[in-house]
C-alpha cells in the first residue's frame, strides 16, 4: 500500500460513509482513518459537505447528530492535506461545483478522485488524476497492497 497516494473524496462520498457504516464510502473513510492514503481538501470542499449535512431532508431521514458532523469536520479539518487552488476551472459545464474537485486534485498533486458523481465520472481521467467510483477505488486499493 501506497501511504503517500494523495486521494480526493467527494462529498457524496463522505456522506454516505457517514449514513451507513457498512459499504464502500465507509470503507474508505476508515481506511483514510488507518493512514492507507492521504486525503487533500479544499475550504469549498469542506464548506460543501457542512452545508449538505445540513440539508433539512437529510437531516430529517437520516437524524446525523449535529456533535458527529461537527467532529468528523474538524477530524477532516486536522487530519487532511489541505490546499488552496489557484485556478478555476470550466471543464465540467452541467455543475460548474464539480469543478472544485478537479481544483483540488490538481494543486494537491493528487492520483485520484473518489467520487458517486456523474459529470466527474463521465471525464474517467482529468490530467493525469483517476476518477474512480467507491468500488473501484477499493480495487485500486487492493491492487496496490
Amino acid at each position: 500500500m501506497n501511504p503517500a497516494m494523495r486521494v480526493v473524496v467527494d462529498a457524496n462520498v463522505f456522506i454516505s460513509a457517514l449514513i451507513s457504516p457498512k459499504g464502500a464510502p465507509a470503507k474508505i473513510v476508515s481506511y483514510w482513518r488507518e493512514e492507507k492514503f492521504d486525503v487533500v481538501v479544499s475550504r469549498a470542499i469542506l464548506q460543501e459537505l457542512g452545508r449538505v449535512l445540513h440539508y433539512p431532508r437529510l437531516q430529517e431521514r437520516y437524524h446525523l447528530p449535529e456533535e458527529h458532523i461537527q467532529r468528523f469536520l474538524r477530524l477532516l479539518g486536522r487530519q487532511a492535506i489541505g490546499v488552496a487552488p489557484p485556478e478555476t476551472l470550466a471543464v465540467i459545464q452541467r455543475d460548474p461545483t464539480d469543478n472544485r474537485y478537479l481544483e483540488c486534485a490538481i494543486a494537491g498533486n493528487a492520483s485520484v478522485i473518489v467520487t458517486g458523481d456523474q459529470h466527474l465520472l463521465g471525464l474517467g481521467e482529468y490530467e493525469g488524476v483517476q476518477i474512480l467510483t467507491p468500488a473501484g477505488f477499493l480495487a485500486l486499493l487492493r491492487l496496490e497492497k
